[in-house]
């Protein structure tokens, strides 16, 4: 099989361009512009085997970035799979606006929430090497994952395994994040996400009951003047912010995505 039949077969299963191209590479080893340059090449009958394969899963709904193990996010190459989310763009809009918070802080501790891939905790800890960053999770396996990212990029992460405040009892920050479930239970795009795990997406009913956990403890986790910031749904704006306020915190603003949707809101412990 030459790779434009190969390409071409994938199209013909539904997937786009870019994805059928990215999955070849990476079965191949090759950057995606080689494949441009040698579309008459030959590709031996297993890998050929394995990329047809791989593109039956993703026709099927498994995520590009499992199949080919990793998600670039805010400029770091970080391994995924079955375990975590794959983290989306729009969670970069987090991480900046946490950078932006620590701004001025000297060795500022920061906890990520429910870390999964780790992406939010490796993120801020390779933008800020002086930060002191804790990461939790109630999952083994994905805390793994993040220990992995960590360690790759060379950056310290204390991770620890628990329920949201469980692991971090009686200790203070000055910066605390979470990219929490909150989608609704009954929402359309489940289904979709069938290949990612459940726990991390929903956590039932009105997608609200992760948030009111993590906007009715911040006010006791953060020290003086420290800021809880939370991703939320395109349409939990205006409930999250009434969590936060009343919790307690002040200055409360929202940032919005790249598509222009509210997505990250967030306050302040009063000094």
């Amino acid at each position: 099989m030459r790779v434009a039949e190969a390409l071409a077969q994938a199209r013909a299963q539904g997937l786009d361009r870019l994805d059928a191209q990215l999955l070849l590479a990476h079965r191949l080893a090759r950057p995606r512009a080689w494949l441009i340059a040698h579309d008459e090449d030959e590709i031996p009958d297993d890998q050929a085997q394995a990329y047809l394969d791989a593109v039956a899963r993703r026709a099927d709904g498994v995520p590009l970035a499992h199949l080919v193990g990793e998600r670039e996010f805010h400029g770091l190459r970080l391994a995924v799979g079955p375990a975590v989310l794959v983290p989306r763009p729009d969670t970069e809009v987090l991480v900046d606006w946490a950078l932006a918070c620590l701004a001025g802080l000297i060795q500022p501790r920061v906890l990520d929430l429910g870390t999964g891939s780790g992406a939010i905790a490796v993120s801020v800890g390779h933008a800020r090497p002086d930060a002191i960053v804790t990461a939790t999770d109630i999952d083994a396996a994905a805390l793994a994952v993040a220990q992995a990212n960590a360690q790759t990029h060379s950056v310290a992460v204390e991770i620890q395994q628990g329920s949201w405040w469980q692991p971090v009892a009686g200790r203070r920050f000055e910066l605390i994040l979470s990219n929490p479930p909150y989608i609704a239970a009954d929402d359309p795009h489940l289904p979709a996400l069938a290949h990612e795990p459940r726990h991390a997406l929903t956590p039932g009913g009105d997608g609200l009951d992760a948030l009111r956990v993590l906007a009715g403890g911040g006010t006791a986790h953060l020290v003086p003047g420290g800021h809880l910031l939370v991703e939320h749904g395109f349409d939990q704006g205006e409930p999250v912010r009434s969590l936060l306020a009343a919790a307690g915190l002040e200055d409360i603003a929202t940032r919005r995505d790249l598509a222009g949707h509210e997505r990250c809101s967030g306050g302040r412990r009063p000094a």
